[in-house]
């Protein structure tokens, strides 16, 4: 096997860290994690931490872009996949059921937030910047579903987007704590929101039923 190169081999070291950094903070909590529990668990000196991550905050951030990416992804890939409107939304809430409230992530952004937003305005600044990014993402989502379907959303994209992400952070820290609960609310909440919004004008948009709606989930017992 052909050695590694110096640049390859700080990046293999860089790679090992932040997955050793994701599984002990997921599983650990944010406060609970130190850099010499990384080192320690990695294989690697306290030194091979700290020549590629700063401080603590900055490798749980990168565990917690990282983990965020992966999400970001899967809900796209549910969005804009094929499939009739329905089928996507059942793909969407397939990952809700899986995700939204998983105690891992759901508690470590918690808990990072409320740190940064408690000790460091920087921070606190990169951590709202993050919050963006996901309005960002759900709002393309939107327009993007209102194209496809030839609606006008009820409101600004921008501010659906927002009140979504509220929802569904809302939903992850009570179903952290309860997993009994359902995601499903967030789910419906889209629907009915496309369901509302009026259809287009287009020309070529012959079929002008409403939506079907899926039928009523029984109650889950508490």
């Amino acid at each position: 096997m052909a050695r590694l190169t110096r640049v390859e081999s700080q990046a293999r070291t860089r790679e090992l860290l932040i997955a050793t950094a994701r599984q002990l903070f997921l599983r650990d909590g944010y406060h609970a994690t130190s850099l010499e529990k990384v080192a320690e668990a990695a294989g690697f000196s306290k030194g091979a931490v700290y020549s590629n991550f700063g401080t603590k905050d900055e490798l749980c951030q990168t565990v917690i872009e990282a983990v965020r990416a992966e999400q970001v992804q899967a809900i796209m890939d549910a969005f804009l996949g094929d499939g009739s409107d329905e089928d996507r939304l059942a793909v969407f809430e397939s990952w809700a059921e899986r995700t939204i409230g998983d105690p891992g992530w759901t508690l470590l952004e918690a808990e990072f937030a409320i740190h940064a937003a408690r000790r460091d305005p920087e921070l606190r600044g990169k951590v709202a910047t993050g919050g963006r990014g996901w309005v960002g993402a759900l709002r393309f989502l939107l327009e993007e579903e209102a194209r496809r379907r030839d609606l006008t959303l009820p409101l600004p994209a921008e501010e659906l987007a927002d009140a979504l992400l509220s929802l569904g952070v809302g939903l992850g820290l009570r179903r952290a704590v309860d997993p009994a609960l359902s995601p499903h609310a967030l789910t419906d909440m889209i629907r009915l929101l496309l369901d509302l919004a009026p259809r287009g004008d287009r020309g070529d948009q012959g079929d002008r039923r409403p939506p079907v709606r899926p039928p009523a989930r029984p109650r889950r017992d508490r």
